[in-house]
C-alpha cells in the first residue's frame, strides 16, 4: 500500500502471535506520556475519565484525536502508551477516553461498558466539537474501543462525517461471538483469564453496591467470557443473553454503512479472533471505499513489533495510525481550501 510509513517486516526476535502480543506488556520498555485527567459528569449522572495530552503553544489548531481503548485497558495500557507518544511527537493534541469501570475509581452507575456501548462515544464526540470547533478531529481505537468506534461509525453515517475527519481501528474483534469462543481455546484462555479476573473482581464490588446483581458466588464461577456475557453483561445493558449481545453489537454488521475514511489494521494470526472473519470484512470492505484494510499475516494481537535491530524496535501499531491520520488531514485540508 502506498501510504505505509515503512515496510512492517515482523520483528525475527518476536517470534508467533503470542510473543508479539505479549511482548507490549512484559517486553516493551515503559513510556510514562504526561497527561491531565479531567473527570466528565454524563447525561446519566455518572461520570467518565478523561486524560488529556495538550499541542505544543505554538501548534495552533492542530489536530485533536480521541482515543479508545480495549477491555479492561488503562492510560498504563503499551498502546494506549504508544499511541499517546506518537500524537505527541507529531505536535498534536489528544485524549485518552477511559470507558466506565475502568479508570481510577469505579463509576456511580449500575451498568458498565461494553462492546458495542457507543453512547458515551457520542457524548465525548459532541462535547469535543463544541470545545474545539475549528480544530480537525479523528479517532483511533484499540481492540474493544475499535469496535465501539466502528459501530458507532456505522450507526451515525453522515452525522459521524460531519464530526471526524477520519478514524483507524487497530485489533478489532469484528464478530463477538467467534471471538469469545476463539479467546476459550489452547493458550488464548491465559488472556481470557486475565480479563475474567479483572472483570469478576469489578462486578463483585459493583454488586456491593447494587444488591440486585448476580451474588459474589455466581460471578465467582464464572470461566469463560461467555459465561461473563451471559451472566452480567447482556442482563444488566438490556440484552437478552449473550448470543443477543454479540450479534446486536458486533462491529461486522456495520461495516458497510461507514462513510468516515477508516483504517482497519489487523494480524492474520490474532490469537483474539479466528482469521475467517477478517475474510468477510475483506469481502465486505470491497464494497465500501472507505475503508482501508491492512491485514498483515504476523503482529499478534495489538502488537505489531517489527524492524531488524532487536535494540531499535519499531512499533508499526501507531506508526501506522498516525501516518494514515496525517494523510487523511492532509487531504481534508487540501478539499477546504480547494472545493
Amino acid at each position: 500500500m502506498s501510504d505505509l510509513p515503512f515496510h512492517y517486516r515482523p520483528a525475527w526476535w518476536v517470534p508467533g502471535a503470542h510473543a508479539q502480543t505479549l511482548w507490549g506488556k512484559v517486553v516493551r520498555r515503559r513510556q510514562s506520556i504526561p497527561t491531565r485527567v479531567e473527570r466528565w459528569e454524563t447525561p446519566d449522572n455518572d461520570f467518565l475519565e478523561v486524560h488529556r495530552l495538550d499541542a505544543p503553544p505554538s501548534a495552533v489548531n492542530a489536530p485533536h484525536i480521541l482515543l479508545l481503548h480495549g477491555l479492561e485497558g488503562t492510560v498504563h495500557s503499551h498502546y494506549a502508551q504508544g499511541l499517546l507518544g506518537e500524537m505527541q511527537r507529531r505536535g498534536w493534541s489528544a485524549d485518552l477516553l477511559i470507558w466506565r469501570s475502568c479508570g481510577r475509581e469505579p463509576n456511580r452507575a449500575r451498568r458498565f461498558y461494553h462492546s458495542g456501548e457507543t453512547g458515551d462515544l457520542a457524548f465525548v464526540l459532541s462535547s469535543l466539537a463544541l470545545e474545539r470547533p475549528n480544530v480537525p478531529l479523528a479517532v483511533a481505537g484499540v481492540s474493544l474501543g475499535g469496535n465501539v468506534l466502528l459501530k458507532y461509525l456505522g450507526e451515525q453515517r453522515d452525522k459521524a462525517r460531519a464530526l471526524i475527519v477520519a478514524a483507524a481501528t487497530v485489533s478489532v474483534p469484528f464478530d463477538l461471538g467467534r471471538g469469545s469462543d476463539y479467546i476459550n481455546r489452547g493458550f488464548s484462555r491465559l488472556y481470557q483469564r486475565h480479563f475474567l479476573d479483572s472483570l469478576k473482581r469489578k462486578a463483585i464490588e459493583k454488586q456491593s453496591r447494587y444488591p440486585d446483581l448476580p451474588d459474589p458466588a455466581q460471578i465467582d464461577a464464572i470461566t469463560s467470557l461467555r459465561g461473563f456475557d451471559d451472566t452480567l453483561t447482556a442482563p444488566v445493558h438490556g440484552f437478552n443473553d449473550a448470543v443477543d449481545y454479540y450479534a446486536r453489537s458486533s462491529s461486522i454488521r456495520y461495516l458497510q454503512d461507514i462513510t468516515v475514511n477508516t483504517l482497519l489494521l489487523n494480524a492474520v494470526d490474532d490469537p483474539f479472533l479466528p482469521s475467517d472473519v477478517l475474510v468477510e470484512v475483506s469481502r465486505i470492505a470491497k464494497r465500501n471505499p472507505h475503508l482501508t484494510l491492512d491485514f498483515p499475516r504476523r503482529g499478534g494481537h495489538a502488537g505489531f513489533v517489527g524492524g531488524r535491530n532487536p535494540f531499535r524496535p519499531l512499533y508499526y501499531l501507531e506508526r501506522r495510525v498516525g501516518d494514515f491520520l496525517a494523510r487523511e488531514f492532509s487531504a481534508a485540508a487540501q478539499n477546504h481550501t480547494n472545493p
